[in-house]
């Protein structure tokens, strides 16, 4: 796959404003710390509570909101999903231990998920990301519909379109995400992604196998078995007894993924 071209974009000439909501003051002061490092901040404004945040927000203007997820009382998640109904949302970087909640947190158009503890030039990336959503850059232009997961990797964060999973596999509390060309291993469990991406067009084929339906390219039956064919690479699935019918239903009624 090529690399798309862009064009440098940049912060405003006074540096971006951003508020940084953690309900830990350690984890508070080190975030501001390196923040306040990078020559594209301009302005952080910090909060202990995510009820502080949200207070702030709604009397001052920001540029980008730097949120933990879990905290006392309102969650961040919580809070993203108050933001998301302003007329104006600011952009939003997670920043937690917990890599569990990166479903929900790209669900609500995180522009990235950033894992304790924070090294520099990770959160630099996040901030580059931020600019970059900011001034309208790749990431946010990106299909509305489509959702970036957050994937480690030795100890890297990478993010993975979900409209480029072919299928999933459930690995024991995990489950394994494949693509046309590699596999990531996701700390969610099967079955929470199949009721969250359902509405995407991701159909369970087998007690341990989603598969998205807009890569499905044949569906073979021989000797009562059924199988689909996904990909480029001609993999082909096994489809139990039970999820035979429902599967075909999809595949000759398709309806527009939400």
């Amino acid at each position: 796959m090529s690399t798309p071209v862009s064009t440098p974009v940049s912060t405003p000439p006074a540096g971006l404003r951003v508020l940084v909501v953690d309900d830990e003051r350690p984890a508070l002061d080190e975030l501001e710390y390196l923040l306040t490092r990078d020559p594209r901040i301009g302005e952080v404004l910090t909060c202990g509570s995510a009820t502080d945040g949200l207070r702030v927000l709604r009397e001052d203007d920001v540029d980008c909101v730097f949120l933990d997820v879990q905290m006392p009382g309102l969650t961040g998640l919580e809070l993203a999903d108050v933001l998301s109904r302003f007329r104006v949302p600011p952009p939003i970087v997670f920043v937690t231990a917990h890599d569990a909640h990166a479903v929900e947190a790209f669900d609500l158009q995180a522009v990235d998920y950033v894992l304790k503890p924070v090294r520099a030039e990770r959160l630099a990336e996040a901030v580059r990301r931020v600019v970059e959503s900011a001034a309208g850059g790749e990431r946010a232009a990106a299909p509305v519909h489509d959702v970036q997961i957050a994937v480690e990797r030795g100890g890297v964060t990478r993010f993975v379109a979900r409209s480029e999973v072919t299928h999933v596999e459930a690995q024991g509390d995990y489950a394994r995400l494949h693509t046309a060309t590699d596999s990531h291993l996701l700390r969610v469990p099967l079955s929470t992604l199949a009721d969250d991406w359902h509405d995407a067009g991701f159909v369970r084929i087998h007690r341990s196998l989603l598969v998205a339906i807009a890569h499905v390219r044949e569906v073979r039956t021989s000797g009562g078995r059924c199988t689909v064919v996904v990909g480029r690479g001609e993999t082909e699935l096994g489809v139990s007894r039970r999820n035979t019918r429902e599967l075909r239903d999809l595949l000759l009624h398709p309806t527009e993924p939400s």
